[in-house]
């Protein structure tokens, strides 16, 4: 008889086919052509990445890029059908899920970063800490990251929502009402943040860990069962180009900006203090994102419980791991003044 097939088995199967296929190329190629992958792009953020670090080259199969302006549409794309995957923040994730999207991330990335979203105020603002925006304007989007960090930096303070009033705009708008004084502060992220500061905008000090920010990349459930060969290739492909990026802040800058018109020293002044690392999924980060959606519905911006619970996928974790563990011992002999192979 044989063994029973359990979790830590298939884990390590996987973990063993992953190194395989790293060992022979990029995936093994399934009987016919594949199906191209339909990825959600939120202002072309993903194409970029993987164009400028060399993902997107020698790809079996075709990645066809949807544009959105924000996460909200991309979201609804994902709950729709309409695309396969696409990269989603905390709120704008548990906003899908709630809705009833039938969705599951399969790979996390932590953006660890100063200023990646923050509090931002005028120079000229008589305002020191967040226990002085008490009957103040806050500027944010409705259920964005920069509105779930306003939550929890009023909670740190002693102070409750309905202690301030919200403005709810886009970023372009906002940083407008700012400057012109119809707001008293800004709840946002990077870039913007870069932006505000470089302009001489004050960043609020508030407490360590509010977020976890991290981006998730959620996948249809149905994307997931048809195309996983293409997910499997495509979540390496992705944690390489963020690797890369680490590594090259300058070329991955010059790169945004062509497409995103803000000045360079923008984005190089965000890539140079920011990092991206794996994350795998596991009971901590789910945890995490259940109290993000508790948060939002104690705070009446959800209208019922989500179970958040049930929109993760830790199936794709041994493969990253093999793929950042292969890339790793590659670098180590590259460098490794004893083998003979490094020195040509």
């Amino acid at each position: 008889m044989s063994a029973p097939f359990t979790p830590l088995l298939r884990a390590r199967n996987l973990l063993i086919g992953a190194l395989l296929a790293l060992s022979f190329g990029p995936i093994v190629q399934a009987a016919g052509p594949l199906q191209p992958l339909l990825v959600a792009n939120q202002k072309s953020a993903l194409k970029v990445l993987l164009e400028v670090s060399g993902e997107l080259k020698d790809v079996p199969y075709e990645i066809k890029f949807s544009e959105f302006p924000s996460a909200s549409p991309l979201g609804e794309a994902l709950n729709a059908g309409a695309v396969d995957v696409g990269a989603l923040g905390d709120a704008p994730y548990v906003f899908a899920l709630g809705a009833g999207a039938a969705l599951k991330v399969i790979s996390i990335t932590h953006v660890d970063g100063r200023y990646t979203t923050a509090l931002i105020v005028r120079n000229d603002s008589p305002i020191k800490s967040v226990a002085d925006l008490k009957g103040k304007r806050i500027v944010t989007g409705r259920g964005s990251i920069g509105h779930y960090l306003a939550i929890r930096a009023l909670n740190e303070a002693g102070l409750k929502t309905s202690d301030v009033n919200f403005v709810y705009l886009l970023p372009s708008e906002s940083r407008l009402i700012l400057d012109n004084g119809d707001a008293d502060a800004w709840a946002t992220w990077a870039p913007y943040t870069t932006v505000a500061t470089q302009n001489g905008a004050r960043i609020l000090p508030n407490g360590p860990d509010l977020l976890t920010n991290h981006s998730y990349l959620a996948a249809t459930r149905s994307a997931i069962a048809d195309k996983r060969v293409q997910l499997d290739d495509f979540v390496v492909r992705l944690d390489r180009a963020y690797r890369w990026a680490n590594a090259h802040p300058a070329e991955y800058a010059a790169a945004q900006t062509k497409v995103t018109g803000l000045p360079l020293a923008v984005h190089l002044a965000v890539n140079q203090e920011t990092k991206m690392e794996r994350v795998s999924i596991n009971d901590g980060v789910i945890e995490g994102l259940q109290n993000t959606a508790d948060i939002y519905q104690r705070e009446g911006i959800l209208n019922k419980h989500v179970d958040v619970s049930r929109g993760f996928d830790p199936g794709f974790n041994a493969i990253r791991l093999a793929a950042e563990q292969s890339a790793e011992h590659t670098a180590n002999q590259a460098t490794d003044p004893t083998n003979p192979q490094a020195a040509r």
